[in-house]
């Protein structure tokens, strides 16, 4: 299978979007560690210190705020196609569309609903670069929506976002050619 240079910072991304359960927790060190393996420096970066502050802090502070910013906003949770719901047949027919990325990739979810972020970040990461690059091209508009949201909410992991963005966006230069 060809390989998917932005797989890391994917899966990465992933990983620190999910739920801080004990299993998380005791993951951290071995995901920090992944994270020094990164090619691009300015993601690098991000990592390294999203990791420091994640190290630094309580880890019941540090859930209690996942919490806030994920289970009891509407602005910021995980669902991207909750984040505009004005009108449901659009969520619907979003929400197809993020299932049909799965199915065409030869993956079907059971656990998580298609639209939820660090599933389709696993997702992209799983695939060749060319289906990565389509899949983040697809939910490019709601990722800039969530980071705008999470910098207005002056929480770090918007520099998450960042990172992916910046890494699709290279992506699309590589595949372009």
């Amino acid at each position: 299978m060809e390989t998917n240079r932005i797989q890391k910072p994917l899966l990465l991304t992933s990983y620190l979007f999910e739920y801080p359960s004990k299993e998380w927790w005791e993951g951290v060190p071995d995901h920090a560690a992944a994270a020094e393996e990164i090619e691009r420096p300015q993601s690098r970066e991000v990592f390294e210190e999203f990791f420091g502050y994640v190290k630094e802090s309580d880890p019941q502070e540090f859930e209690d705020a996942y919490v806030r910013a994920f289970d009891f906003s509407q602005n910021t949770n995980l669902y991207l196609t909750t984040h505009n719901r004005t009108d449901f047949g659009k969520q619907s027919e979003e929400m197809l569309r993020y299932k049909q990325l799965f199915l065409d990739a030869g993956y079907d979810l059971d656990r998580e609903l298609p639209d939820y972020l660090p599933a389709l970040l696993e997702l992209a990461a799983a695939v060749p670069e060319q289906e990565a690059q389509h899949i983040l091209s697809e939910v490019r508009p709601k990722l800039e929506l969530l980071r705008d949201r999470l910098i207005e909410a002056k929480l770090p992991y918007a520099f998450l976002l960042d990172v992916v963005l910046t890494e699709a966006a290279g992506l699309e230069g590589r595949t372009a050619s």
